[in-house]
């Protein structure tokens, strides 16, 4: 059970979330995939970082970008002064008192045609493709927010990449009571596995690359006193990142199309964590990531071939 602060308990009522949900939203950035960040996020993936049995290897220019490695650039360079008090960018974000934010998952389509590639120069456009509220009518008042990105190559007319990612946002409670792990059945028997401990280090090197203040994955007291939890929590597409990059560590020849992922439970730093994998069908895989408990944190779908 959580019970609400003063602040949301006034706010929930208001229309101000109805105007916002109306309103357009939309943020167009460039970037460009530099080797040398690209380099820093290599050493910072546990499939990469030559310790897992196989060499560090750089980036190379002209070849086709990492899947997912778009995750470590496109980021919003918006002033201290102008981001929420969670540290996390105010863009696509619901009005107070919706200031807790949780991702939820999203999805990754690939467009083999106009491949992102490293060192090209690229510009990502989002838009809000659907805002839902939940949880009103039984006290517990969720926005979901979903956003969409198209990264589209300069001099191309279509996107090479195309994101949705899921965003849930949460009004701040007084209290935050014991929670029970969600239970994820219908996994299928394990085929390939890589195991590895996300530290602190881990946090705050993937924070640094993704230009991600959001408190709840660096500072203890915040996470266990605001947001309830033990510790502090592992990034979400990070490990929605590590399911992809561990298909690609048992299968590299695997070109793939789509990418489907939900997260059901924290992660937390400084505890083991296993990506699990098994190909269920010629072109498809499921992947999923555990503690050493056996709770599973993040599931995931891969269409594929090779």
């Amino acid at each position: 059970m959580c019970s609400w602060t003063p602040l949301a308990r006034r706010f929930l009522s208001t229309s101000s979330l109805d105007a916002w949900i109306a309103s357009p939203k939309s943020l167009v950035l460039t970037d460009t995939f530099h080797s040398n960040h690209l380099s820093d996020l290599y050493i910072t993936l546990p499939t990469r970082d030559g310790t897992h049995g196989r060499p560090f290897a750089s980036p190379v220019e002209g070849t086709p970008l990492g899947y997912g490695h778009h995750l470590a650039f496109f980021h919003p360079r918006n002033p201290e002064a102008s981001l929420r008090t969670d540290g996390t960018d105010a863009d696509f974000c619901p009005p107070e008192p919706f200031t807790r934010r949780m991702w939820a998952g999203g999805t990754m389509t690939w467009n083999k045609e106009r491949a992102l590639k490293v060192g090209e120069k690229a510009t990502a456009v989002s838009t809000v493709a659907k805002v839902e509220k939940k949880g009103f009518e039984v006290g517990k008042p969720m926005i979901f927010v979903k956003q969409r990105i198209e990264v589209t190559v300069d001099g191309q007319s279509q996107p090479g990449m195309v994101e949705e990612r899921a965003h849930v946002y949460q009004a701040p409670v007084a209290s935050v009571g014991s929670r029970v792990p969600r239970e994820v059945k219908d996994l299928p028997k394990s085929e390939f596995s890589l195991s590895y401990t996300p530290t602190l280090t881990t946090l705050f090197r993937f924070s640094a690359l993704t230009f991600n203040g959001h408190h709840i994955h660096l500072d203890k007291d915040y996470a266990q006193k605001v947001e309830g939890y033990p510790e502090r929590l592992v990034h979400g597409p990070l490990t929605a990142l590590l399911l992809l990059e561990s298909l690609i560590y048992h299968r590299p020849r695997a070109q793939l199309h789509t990418f489907s992922y939900r997260a059901h439970n924290p992660i937390f730093v400084n505890c083991a964590a296993t990506i699990h994998g098994a190909i269920v069908a010629k072109d498809k895989a499921e992947l999923w990531c555990e503690n050493d408990e056996g709770v599973v944190g993040m599931t995931g779908v891969i269409q594929f071939n090779e």
